[in-house]
């Protein structure tokens, strides 16, 4: 793929706060950029998995004391797939 090299000016405060998103994924600034121009333009980067999505939404780990897999605990299977009457 070629590349081509572009210079931009923003605030201060979206400096900051671009490397703070590039350090807490672990990536480039330019990493981040471009997935953001990719997610702005409509042209999701296809090589990201639904785990990765839902992670980078700040889905993954938000519900607190709660257990970690209900499906290993047959207490909260319990009932499951009868119909209420």
């Amino acid at each position: 793929m070629a590349s081509e090299r572009i210079t931009i000016r923003i605030p201060g405060e979206l400096g900051e706060r671009l490397r703070a998103r590039s350090r807490l994924r672990g990536q480039t600034e330019s990493a981040v950029l471009r997935q953001a121009l990719e997610i702005y333009f409509g042209q999701p980067d296809g090589d990201q998995s639904a785990y990765e999505m839902a992670e980078e939404a700040g889905l993954i780990g938000c519900v607190q004391e709660a257990p970690k897999d209900l499906s290993s605990d047959s207490r909260h299977m319990k009932g499951f797939g009868k119909g209420r009457r």
